[in-house]
């Protein structure tokens, strides 16, 4: 059936002050009620997040017009207040105008201002511990965001739809969010677009309806998601819908436009199922409640590890499927990214280490190169290359997605497993995604968490790989 979104007039922009008081018992203080901070004081983007409240969850209702190439949306966010409100922000960013705005139901004042703020003042203070719920309605031409140094992201139209694909900040094009990994929250995400298209995003599947020529698709993110990781899809796409051993619901699908054959998106489909299994046996449990993968005709040169089901773009490939050490990156980044996801953008190292260290893995399994081999063909790499040049563990905001994140950080991993040993190497791999499952971690949590299980000192083995910028000797 078809999605209704709520009529709600226009919100005034009104006055308010910082300080609100309720009644009061005689001689009692007043209340103190405070702006929340308009940002989490993550230094490679100061802008992104906010303070004083923590998301449980979204509910995004988004309809996909092909005639505007447009969106009309509702996205509403419960939260907890973690100090008395009297305003807080949201991240929201590009053209769409916002046609009304509620918190708990009654109509609050809002403003667009800075690089991506959307400043709302609710009627009245929102205490400390306390939940609430914002409403957002909106509507237009999402912004796709184009970044010299970090790529396309954001809102990415395609021949016959779009594609949403957020790492680092591009979730803010679509919806108001408090957009750092930090505050992550579950998800239920409805979409509606023509009959003929294909609407896919995070999380399981809770059914479809069709009614007047709209079909509406329905999905669940159960667990903790970082904004970054949400995704959407829309256009013409072949499904193919099981489940794995585990009985995880696996879903996969091919662009049409890309040309792939029946036989090789089924051998997508299988291989997803494969390799998932390789490395749950590495990592432990699957972290999620379904899994399955997106072939798009993109166009923005990556693959993306968005939260149960990766998206590949092969724009550049048609008729191609993602190899299994690609597969097998962003699989990984299951466990080591999007479970436990880092504090800090400056840690993406322990995404990425990881997600390369599985593809070495993978080859080991499949085509007998030894994790050995793959180190020692990244290290032949000559002291001047680019590769040594930025530190792993801080590269500069520039920097998130250089080689040095993704094979210097698997290369640490394997100093570390020589140092450690391969028994407590094979116990941490498994265990430091099953302590900080739904959680956030820094790079110094991970060595203090490395030091406990091996019971060895190794702030020398990071001091050389992920602190400090040159070629580390041997």
């Amino acid at each position: 059936m078809s999605r209704t979104f709520p009529a709600m007039a226009a919100v005034a922009l009104t006055a308010t002050a910082g300080l609100l008081a309720s009644a009061l018992p005689a001689g009692a203080a007043p209340t103190r009620f405070t702006p929340g901070a308009p940002g989490v004081g993550d230094p490679y983007f100061p802008d992104m997040g906010n303070g004083g409240y923590d998301v449980a969850h979204y509910d995004i209702g988004l309809k996909y017009d092909p005639a505007t190439k447009g969106v009309q949306a509702v996205t509403s966010i419960k939260a907890r207040a973690t100090q008395n409100l009297s305003r807080f922000n949201l991240d929201f960013l590009g053209p769409l105008k916002i046609s009304a705005l509620r918190v708990n139901g009654a109509k609050a004042a809002y403003k667009r201002t800075g690089a991506q703020e959307l400043e709302i003042t609710p009627p009245k203070g929102l205490r400390a511990n306390g939940t609430f719920t914002v409403t957002v309605a909106y509507s237009g031409v999402p912004q796709t965001i184009n970044d010299p140094a970090l790529g396309t992201s954001g809102w990415i139209p395609t021949a016959d739809g779009a594609v949403m694909l957020n790492q680092p900040f591009g979730a803010a094009t679509v919806y108001p969010v408090n957009d750092h990994p930090t505050d992550k929250a579950t998800y239920t995400i409805t979409l509606t677009a023509p009959k003929d298209l294909t609407t896919l995003a995070n999380g399981d599947f809770a059914g479809k309806a069709t009614r007047g020529g709209w079909t509406v698709s329905h999905w669940r993110m159960k667990q903790p998601m970082a904004s970054e990781l949400s995704m959407l899809a829309i256009g013409r796409y072949d499904v193919i819908s099981g489940r794995t051993k585990d009985g995880v619901p696996n879903i996969t699908a091919t662009d049409q436009g890309l040309g792939i054959s029946a036989a090789n998106a089924q051998k997508f489909h299988q291989q997803t199922e494969d390799i998932q299994a390789f490395l749950q046996g590495n990592f432990g449990r699957y972290p999620f409640g379904s899994t399955g993968g997106i072939v798009a005709k993109a166009g923005v040169g990556y693959a993306l590890e968005t939260q149960g089901r990766p998206m590949y773009d092969l724009a550049h490939r048609p008729g191609s499927i993602p190899s299994p050490g690609l597969i097998a990156h962003e699989l990984a980044h299951q466990w080591y990214g999007d479970s436990v996801t880092p504090e800090r953008w400056a840690d993406i190292w322990l995404n990425e280490g990881f997600a390369t260290y599985s593809e070495w893995m993978l080859a080991e399994k499949q085509d007998g190169k030894s994790v050995q081999e793959s180190f020692d063909e990244v290290y032949a790499t000559p002291a001047d290359a680019g590769l040594w040049k930025p530190k792993t563990a801080d590269p500069g905001r520039d920097n998130i997605f250089h080689s040095t994140v993704y094979d210097r950080g698997a290369m640490t991993l394997h100093v570390l497993r020589k140092e450690i040993g391969e028994k407590d190497f094979a116990r941490l791999i498994k265990q430091w995604p099953a302590v900080n499952r739904d959680g956030n971690v820094s790079t110094r949590d991970f060595i203090r968490f490395a030091e406990k299980l091996s019971g060895e000192q190794l702030d020398d083995l990071f001091q050389k790989w992920v602190y400090t910028s040159g070629k580390p000797s041997l």
